[in-house]
């Protein structure tokens, strides 16, 4: 598809409805053919402006799903099923953050990417250099300026730990490369090394904590374990009708349900908009339309407030539109527009069957308690809000291709770019947010925990899908240079931490900080010059 913009430009449009190779899977949008088709070619600059604009707002909406749906309900599906006090839990120590259910849910962005991009041998390149880039982005760019923000001692165990596992599966994954396939064993051993890594983190921990009981007292520096943030958390929407003690009434009544409804859809905490900046009011302007649909479509679960979040209406209304939209993004809407004997659609029968079953629990529950089986919502939410980071990670997949057919680049150089940074840019930020606020060793952590989910669970869940009965083997060959320079990038930044952070005795401060940007910077040049074919093989 690359060849269209060697054409003249009267021939783009019928060069890319003639070519297979220009067909985008999936996606509600048909990116190259809007770009070649729909605007006329002394355009093309306002049409790559769109894009690059939308290209941001898919992100905006990877991110709000992830942190205010996909996360709460992951927490309360883990709660709902007694791993609190032994799994889960683990995840909110500075030692296994990001390595559970935690980790799930900052990685699933990523990790939709990844299988949606893995889903199609021309968009593999995006997955490979996602997942690379990313990783070197994080282990640099993150490590480093948490270093440059707050100097500190790094938990030596645990850096240990983490390092020597994200070496081993750069290590599986440059083989996987090497031999240019992926078997069915192959892919359940990323998932194997992965849960192996968790048990190995549980019982670290639990070793660890066993020594400290029976070790005497003695005064120690303490950390506690988890951050106070510096400003209260940030309404979801659905409890954004909360106030505080002054704001209650002093005698307690019984809100209508329209009064719930209304005020559980509006995703804005109006006395929180009068004490915030200008730039703030503005991201949120942005970020209203898609959390107003969020709240729509998928409910949210809190264990932590004693109603649970049970807004019956609004709960009522859930059972009809979750299911309705997960059945219109599950293959873009095929399922969904199937007709049953011809006659009758699958949306429509499910609309009928989510109407009464709305009805029976609107007439069966109340206002105030919520019923016995509200935990069945979590369920409903973590499904929605997948299909949602789904549907947009497929979208997101898509434009970057066409991005890469206009520009002349490489899905391999898209993914460790546009693809790893926006992915990181939500950890990133919190992570350094995290260190400033006085806890950089649990931001170094997460660094690590979060990109061995990554690279473990995306590579083997995508290829694990992609595989059927009679295809068991999948391609992953290297299309350029660029791979090799990429893996070994990311190799040598592990070896780079794993040799000096020891060599500092832990110690960790801004010389170290620096270098890791600067090696960060000199392999993004490098890897530019590779792809403009500055540097190419026969050089070496």
């Amino acid at each position: 598809c690359w060849e269209v913009r060697k054409r003249n430009s009267s021939e783009w449009c019928r060069f890319v409805r003639s070519n297979p190779d220009c067909r985008l899977e999936g996606g509600f949008l048909d990116y190259l053919q809007g770009v070649f088709c729909v605007f006329p070619p002394r355009l093309l600059p306002l049409a790559v402006t769109l894009y690059a604009l939308w290209l941001l707002y898919l992100f905006i909406i990877l991110g709000v799903t992830a942190e205010k749906f996909f996360c709460p309900n992951l927490s309360a599906i883990s709660t709902n099923l007694k791993l609190s006090h032994n799994v889960a839990v683990f995840s909110l120590t500075s030692h296994l953050h990001g390595v559970t259910f935690l980790a799930f849910g900052n990685g699933a962005p990523d990790v939709f990417s990844a299988v949606v991009a893995f889903s199609d041998p021309r968009t593999a390149g995006l997955a490979i250099g996602a997942v690379f880039g990313a990783g070197v982005f994080v282990t640099t760019v993150v490590a480093g300026g948490i270093a440059l923000v707050k100097p500190f001692t790094a938990a030596s165990r645990p850096f240990l730990r983490d390092v020597i596992f994200y070496m081993v599966a750069v290590f599986l994954t440059f083989m996987v490369l090497y031999f240019g396939r992926i078997t069915l064993g192959e892919a359940l051993g990323y998932l194997g090394l992965y849960i192996f890594y968790v048990f190995t983190v549980v019982l670290c921990t639990w070793i660890h904590r066993r020594q400290r009981q029976e070790e005497p007292t003695s005064p120690r520096p303490w950390e506690p374990e988890m951050p106070t943030d510096a400003e209260e958390p940030e309404s979801s929407g659905t409890n954004s009708g909360d106030y505080g003690e002054e704001y209650r009434p002093l005698l307690p009544s019984e809100e209508t349900s329209l009064r719930i409804l209304t005020t559980t859809l509006s995703p804005l905490d109006y006395r929180k908009w009068r004490r915030k900046p200008w730039y703030w009011r503005l991201f949120k302007v942005f970020r209203v339309p898609v959390e107003l649909m969020l709240l729509l479509t998928v409910p949210v679960v809190d264990p932590d407030k004693d109603d649970l979040n049970w807004k019956r209406p609004l709960n009522c209304l859930h059972i009809l539109t979750s299911p309705l939209f997960c059945i219109l993004t599950l293959k873009s809407g095929t399922y969904g527009l199937y007709q049953i004997q011809g006659i009758f659609p699958v949306w429509g029968l499910v609309t009928l069957v989510g109407s009464v079953l709305a009805i029976i629990i609107f007439l069966t529950t109340s206002n105030v308690e919520p019923p016995k089986y509200h935990c069945v919502f979590a369920f409903l939410g973590f499904l929605a809000s997948a299909m949602w980071i789904n549907a947009a990670a497929t979208e997101l997949v898509n434009i970057l291709r066409t991005l890469g057919v206009i520009f002349q680049l490489s899905n391999t150089v898209l993914g460790l770019t546009l693809l790893a940074w926006g992915n990181s840019i939500g950890d990133t930020f919190s992570d350094l947010t995290m260190a400033r606020q006085g806890y950089p060793r649990m931001a170094f952590s997460a660094c690590f925990g979060g990109i061995i989910f990554n690279i473990l669970v995306g590579v083997g869940l995508g290829c694990l899908l992609q595989m059927t009965s009679s295809q068991l083997v999948v391609k992953l060959e290297p299309d350029s240079l660029l791979v090799w320079i990429l893996a070994g990038a990311l190799g040598l930044s592990l070896v780079f931490s794993f040799v000096s952070v020891p060599a500092q005795c832990f110690q960790l401060g801004k010389a170290y900080g620096i270098c890791l940007i600067l090696y960060y910077l000199a392999f993004l040049c490098l890897a530019l010059l590779t792809e403009f074919r500055v540097i190419h093989l026969s050089a070496l």
